[in-house]
């Protein structure tokens, strides 16, 4: 091989090594198969539509450590908005309470506490303790917490998802699924926001005692306040975050990860992957005319259809310019009269066969119904028309 030929050919090999490398470092925004995360099961959610970003071993049932919480949580809240606790409820606590291993908000038997108290010490420093004395000020005991536990589960719809306990220690068929977690993470923010504000305090002081939030994102992720740590030898390191960046929530959920390093990595690269790689896009605006349907008998021939809201999906940013749209009319003819706002049929937006978005669509305007004598020379245009296009064939 001569010197120029050889030039040439490293010259391209070359240039072949730094594509690879690119491709490598700087993976195909907005697919999901691009990206890999250390969580042996892991998923990531967009809160505003439930729509899975991306998932591994994602419907396993595993051990969820204290994300269990995350529904001892909600049946506080439910309580709270039944009526059937307040804030400044004062809360016996039991020697069961005061005994119960692992993190504690420093409880002690024979004392109380308010019922705002148990619910920060439970969300900010994980207290198993707070969660004895929420259960049984609420229902008695803890075994009877548990069957609502297991009641609410099915009620949302959670599959993979069996409790034991009201703390997430070690327990023989105590499991959630990644996506169960994500559902009910997603569910207790939707309907309890305030929970955030207690989530992302990053102390909590009881008895005298001052402790630190156990989240690692607050304050080192962008936008991070929630939600959950957990920990046990069984389960791993596992974490649910929330943050949101711009008028996008996200939720992530990794499950036994190695060590306290790894889970702060793998979920702070699972919500990157999520803010970075996909956006909103409003493909519509409410009021916007789509599609137009004839009218029989009225004094306009047609009348234009309209988006009745505005339509706004979640897509991969690489993908903006592969959505399509079709539009469903529930009739080729209206009779007049017509009235404005009159559904009319739907929407629909789709991106690689799936269904991102549907939406009504309506009647953009009234029409009255044509006179007499309207109706008789309109048939007559019609008549003509169609000989027209018979005869231009």
């Amino acid at each position: 091989m001569n010197k120029s030929i050889y030039r040439k050919h490293s010259a391209w090999m070359a240039i072949l090594l730094v594509i690879l490398t690119l491709s490598w470092v700087f993976p195909a925004a907005g697919n999901a198969q691009e990206f890999e995360t250390a969580a042996e099961s892991a998923i990531l959610m967009d809160t505003a539509t439930g729509r899975v970003l991306f998932e591994k071993n994602s419907d396993i049932p595993m051990p969820p450590a204290s994300i269990t919480k995350i529904m001892t949580l909600l049946i506080g809240f439910e309580a709270l908005e039944r009526g059937d606790a307040k804030w400044d409820d004062k809360v016996n606590i039991s020697e069961r309470a005061y005994q119960k291993e692992g993190s504690t908000m420093f409880l002690e038997v024979g004392k109380k506490a308010t019922y705002e108290e148990i619910i920060n010490g439970i969300s900010v420093v994980s207290a198993n303790d707070g969660c004895i004395a929420l259960a049984e000020h609420l229902y008695g005991s803890e075994e009877a917490f548990v069957r609502i536990m297991n009641q609410r589960a099915k009620e949302i719809g959670l599959t993979k998802t069996q409790f034991k306990n009201s703390t997430g220690l070690p327990d023989e068929g105590h499991y959630m699924s990644a996506r169960d977690i994500a559902t009910l993470a997603r569910y207790l923010i939707t309907n309890f926001p305030q929970i955030l504000e207690i989530e992302s305090k990053r102390e909590f002081t009881f008895n005298n005692i001052t402790q630190n939030n156990r989240n690692p994102l607050l304050g080192t992720f962008e936008g991070a306040d929630g939600l959950k740590t957990g920990w046990t030898t069984e389960a791993g390191y596992c974490l649910v975050g929330t943050a949101k960046q711009g008028d996008m929530r996200l939720i992530s959920v990794v499950l036994k990860t190695q060590d306290i390093q790894e889970r702060l990595r793998a979920s702070t690269e699972l919500l990157n992957y999520g803010f970075k790689s996909f956006e909103y896009i409003t493909v519509h605006k409410a009021g916007d005319i789509v599609e137009q349907v004839d009218v029989k008998n009225g004094k306009e021939l047609t009348v234009p259809l309209k988006v009745a809201k505005d339509v706004t999906v979640l897509i991969p940013i690489a993908k903006k310019d592969e959505i399509k749209t079709s539009v469903a009319k529930d009739k080729d003819l209206l009779e007049a009269p017509v009235e404005a706002d009159t559904a009319a049929g739907s929407l629909k937006v789709e991106l690689d066969g799936e269904t991102l978005a549907e939406v009504e669509i309506s009647v953009a305007e009234n029409v009255e119904k044509a006179s007499f004598f309207e109706v008789i020379w309109q048939s007559i245009v019609n008549f003509f028309r169609s000989l027209f296009k018979v005869t231009k064939q």
